[in-house]
């Protein structure tokens, strides 16, 4: 095996042998169940791991993580979650956070062929679609690439307000708080959309 595949079980072993110095009931404690105030939904991009970003440890966040932080409503995947983290976990927050320099993001606004995934890209390109006017008037290609992150983001957050799983919780009086952030990679800050 190569040495950075090893360092992965290193790694591992280090952590448990300092939490359990901290706190020898760390892992029975975690066993014994969850209780997220959080359901993350986010981008899979290897920078931005939610729990390290937000300081959150163990149990602290329910996560899904997908290409580009979407909130699709024919992916099972993503909807079984949603109820798990609504019905079951009842959750009081739903964080729909992407990113600036988000390469799933990045590769919607170009025509070249990506393959299978470009299936998937088309749910951003229908959010440039639905913003194309805001997106034309913006002339720097950097500004107009965050200005797309960030309206990813806001369709996002208002696909899960859309899906079965929230409109019954809305009815019942249980939906969560629904909220949208961009976290910057320039700067390691998060940004509150305010769309709430």
């Amino acid at each position: 095996m190569d040495q950075s595949y090893k360092r992965l079980f290193e790694n591992n072993r280090k952590w448990v042998q300092e939490k359990l110095r901290e706190d020898k009931n760390y892992f029975n404690r975690l066993s014994k169940g969850q209780k997220p105030e959080f359901f993350l939904i986010g981008c899979s991009d290897s920078r931005v791991s939610p729990n390290i970003i937000t300081g959150a440890g163990p149990g602290e966040l329910f996560i899904h993580r997908n290409i580009a932080n979407l909130a699709v409503h024919t992916d099972l995947n993503f909807l079984s979650a949603l109820q798990y983290a609504v019905e079951v976990l009842k959750v009081q927050h739903i964080i729909v956070k992407g990113h600036y320099y988000c390469g799933g993001v990045r590769a919607a606004m170009t025509d070249d062929y990506y393959g299978l995934i470009d299936n998937w890209l088309m749910n951003i390109r229908d959010v440039m679609r639905l913003h194309e006017d805001e997106l034309n008037s913006i002339t720097d290609d950097e500004q107009r690439f965050r200005r797309l992150v960030e309206l990813n983001v806001i369709e996002q957050v208002n696909n899960v307000k859309g899906t079965s799983v929230l409109q019954k919780a809305i009815r019942n009086g249980t939906a969560p708080q629904i909220h949208g952030w961009v976290y910057d990679l320039n700067e390691g800050l998060l940004k509150d959309l305010k769309i709430t």
